[in-house]
């Protein structure tokens, strides 16, 4: 297994984009998808320069029965050097199954708290502190055993449950999970509510507090449209990993709510270089989003190909931010990821062929539509008199 990983890059201009589709994309699908499909959508994905994909979850079957089969898929995906293939692991159970698969198992496992208690409660059934605490049994054995531990923060500007978020309800649990020895931490916008200014003000307030931006990732769901530009604010934050993730998991955040946590998060000490985001796009701000954040140096983004998944308990929310949408940006802003667009755009379309449900990334539509006429319009071979 690839082991201790340094998030750092020696080119602030690299985002990493960690892809989130075979397990935040699929486990909240209805249908069972059978385990050779999730297995070739695996392997297309890892055939597309991508370097970070999260590909199960350790949770059990009972409550999400879509990840049962963890231990197969993990066995039969064709592993390429040079790739971690990460999984969720919310409990001791869980870490000790990973470690007893040997080179079979993850090479780095994930962990996810809320910045919401009611959030907490709903999804884990438990409160913050509550799930913190068990988090650090499952990280205390990773550490021992040097496998990288990657956390998540849900409901970072907006919750279905109690509304805005403030940064003040961010920073500790971003800080706890970091003392526990979370190499990084992904900001989570699950309802996709925020905007450029939110997330702004988001990582000026992590920043401010002495957190990095190395150590953080974000991920946009773009309920509002706005994953994009939050993206492109957390870039120009200093984040240079899209999905510990800090997220709007109801898609909620606005730029400016994301810029608010951000400043907050950072003016408590916490870097950058420690934090990734996470926006789903629910109201349509998770580009806007995930602009904001990259502006202040967020260098790690989360995203599912195709805009695979979301939160279930945002009520018409539209799911995470399209990987394709956010490589799209990050190559219109000069960003480098080392990602092909267009085998992206062919696995995406490959795993919604599949599950016969629309491609919800517009670059994908936009491509597709464009491969289409230029077949039509291909010239053919003429004589000139």
């Amino acid at each position: 297994m690839n082991r201790r990983h340094n998030s750092s890059s020696s080119k602030n201009n690299f985002v990493r984009i960690f892809e989130v589709g075979p397990r935040d994309g699929l486990q909240n699908e209805k249908v069972q998808v059978p385990t050779p499909i999730k297995v070739e959508f695996i392997n297309r994905l890892s055939r597309t320069g991508l370097k970070l994909i999260e590909v199960t979850s350790f949770v059990s079957p009972k409550w999400v029965p879509q990840m049962g089969d963890h231990v197969e898929v993990l066995a039969a995906i064709d592993r390429i050097p040079g790739i971690r293939y990460s999984a969720l692991t919310p409990n001791v159970q869980g870490i000790n199954k990973v470690l007893s698969l040997g080179n079979k198992g993850a090479d780095e496992i994930a962990i996810f708290s809320a910045a919401s208690e009611s959030f907490s409660k709903k999804n884990i059934n438990c409160s913050i502190e509550t799930s913190l605490q068990r988090f650090n049994e499952v990280t205390q054995i990773a550490n021992q055993k040097n496998l990288p531990v990657r956390g998540y923060v849900s409901c970072v500007v907006g919750c279905p449950y109690e509304g805005k978020i403030k940064p003040s309800q961010v920073i500790p649990v971003v800080q706890k999970l970091l003392d526990m020895g979370c190499y990084e931490i992904s900001l989570g916008d699950t309802i996709g509510v925020g905007t450029p200014k939110s997330i702004k003000e988001l990582l000026q307030a992590i920043q401010s507090s002495g957190i990095s931006a190395s150590k953080l990732a974000i991920h946009c769901h773009d309920t509002y449209g706005q994953a994009i530009a939050n993206i492109a604010q957390a870039l120009d934050m200093g984040i240079r990993c899209y999905e510990i993730s800090l997220g709007d998991t109801i898609g909620v955040g606005t730029p400016k709510s994301i810029k608010e946590l951000l400043q907050a998060i950072q003016s408590s000490g916490i870097s950058a270089s420690k934090l990734a985001i996470h926006c789903h796009d629910t109201y349509g701000q998770a580009i806007a989003n995930i602009a904001q954040a990259l502006d202040m140096g967020i260098r790690c983004v989360d995203s599912s190909v195709a805009g695979l998944g979301g939160c279930p308990y945002a009520k018409g929310a539209s799911g995470n931010v399209a990987t394709e949408d956010v490589l799209y940006l990050l190559e219109g802003l000069g960003y480098e990821t080392g990602v092909d667009l267009n085998r992206l755009i062919d696995a995406g379309q490959f795993i919604t062929d599949v599950l016969n449900r629309e491609n919800t990334s517009k670059v994908a539509r936009a491509i597709l539509c464009k491969r289409q006429d230029d077949t039509k319009t291909t010239p053919k071979n003429s004589t000139t008199k």
